[in-house]
């Protein structure tokens, strides 16, 4: 798996090595199905502190296409953590939804006539 780390704050760039770490490790059961991963970090409105710290993980996936995940915290780790545990999920979501039946067939069985 490929994995690009965005960010022009000074501080999110020290947390580089943290990020793609954190990311290998969430996806290291279903990285297979992720050939490219990008990990942006922003500070939304400056030095004024609040709940401003972004994370945006888009996931590049096999069959599904873009996946894109924005997560917003206090600080850098907590979005960094929301951010992959919810891309994890719907990676997970995503994988069942395509083995569960093949594309076209109904959800559904369709109904037997009474008779």
């Amino acid at each position: 798996m490929q994995v690009i780390f965005e960010s022009r704050d000074p501080q999110a760039a020290n947390l580089r090595h943290l990020a793609v770490t954190r990311l290998q490790f969430v996806l290291r059961r279903i990285q297979w199905l992720v050939p490219r991963a990008t990990v942006r970090l922003s500070d939304v409105n400056g030095p004024r502190g609040g709940v401003d710290k972004r994370c945006q993980v888009e996931l590049d996936t096999d069959g599904s296409g873009k996946v894109v995940i924005t997560a917003l915290a206090r600080d850098w780790r907590s979005a960094i953590d929301n951010a992959l545990s919810r891309a994890a999920r719907v990676l997970l979501r995503l994988w069942q939804r395509g083995r569960s039946r093949p594309r076209g067939t109904p959800r559904h069985p369709p109904a037997l006539p009474n008779g």
